[in-house]
């Protein structure tokens, strides 16, 4: 598309182009795009715009993101470059613990790997980052610490995990009901949540370079919460983990080459 035609839209979706100066970011989330924009302001880069998307999305939208998840990254800075930030299954967890299993469950020990995100936002800033790792935390610990409106598209998918998580009663379940669901219930549209150990965990994430969530005081706290409660993750699982880079696949289609990250990732279905 052209600039002379930049009117004439042959696409189905709503959405118009949009165009600046100074860069533009897109997330699912109002709020956590601003972050994203607040980094461009402050004289970052792309990676750093990303990464602070990344790390709000931890609060504005809980229903989709989490500090403990993991992730996985494509960056392009003259070659594509692959991150898999996916941890590992803990050392403890062993076949036996499967026995009588159809398939792995959706809930409590038996599932839970090593949290690989936030070494992905600590790999990548030391790699591409203009900014202090810090800063990328700003935009997220604000919206934990002061609140923010809750979105109606988040409101509706935490309401449907309210009728999912909130009837587990085993102990490992207790403290996430109780930041996220602290009035045993999902906030509503609009209502203004927040979440002030959230924003805890997220300044000593940050204040450490992501070394207390890995072998400092958060990691100590997984591991002691996972050996009171039947889990199997241990300070050594979590000082273990790392990030690694990984060389890109791809696969042709039509006109274009698609790139994925490969296994452990789904990527290769993508590129089948």
């Amino acid at each position: 598309m052209n600039l002379r035609n930049l009117s004439d839209y042959p696409y189905p979706s709503g959405r118009r182009v949009v165009m600046g100066k100074r860069g533009a970011v897109a997330t699912s989330q109002p709020l956590a795009t601003l972050a994203g924009m607040e980094m461009f302001w402050a004289g970052g880069n792309a990676v750093d715009a990303a990464l602070a998307m990344a790390i709000a999305l931890t609060v504005v939208e809980p229903t989709s993101n989490g500090i403990g998840s993991d992730a996985f990254a494509l960056v392009w800075d003259g070659k594509l470059h692959g991150l898999n930030a996916s941890g590992r299954s803990p050392q403890k967890l062993t076949l036996e613990q499967f026995a009588g299993m159809e398939e792995i469950p959706s809930f409590g020990w038996v599932p839970v790997t090593v949290p690989g995100a936030v070494s992905a936002w600590r790999s990548l800033s030391e790699r591409w980052g203009k900014l202090p790792f810090e800063q990328l935390f700003e935009p997220a610990i604000r919206y934990a610490e002061e609140g923010f409106p809750v979105s109606p598209v988040t409101a509706t998918a935490w309401k449907l995990a309210a009728s999912v998580y909130l009837p587990l009663t085993a102990p490992e379940f207790e403290p996430f009901k109780d930041v996220f669901f602290p009035a045993n219930r999902a906030p509503a549209a609009g209502e203004v949540w927040g979440s002030v150990l959230h924003g805890k965990t997220l300044r000593a994430i940050a204040q450490s370079g992501g070394e207390s969530f890995y072998t400092g005081e958060i990691a100590q706290k997984i591991a002691d919460f996972a050996a009171d409660t039947g889990g199997f993750l241990t300070t050594s699982d979590l000082a273990a983990h790392q990030a690694d880079w990984v060389e890109p696949i791809s696969t042709n289609y039509r006109d274009l080459t698609v790139w994925e990250i490969p296994p452990n990732s789904q990527g290769s279905a993508a590129c089948r």
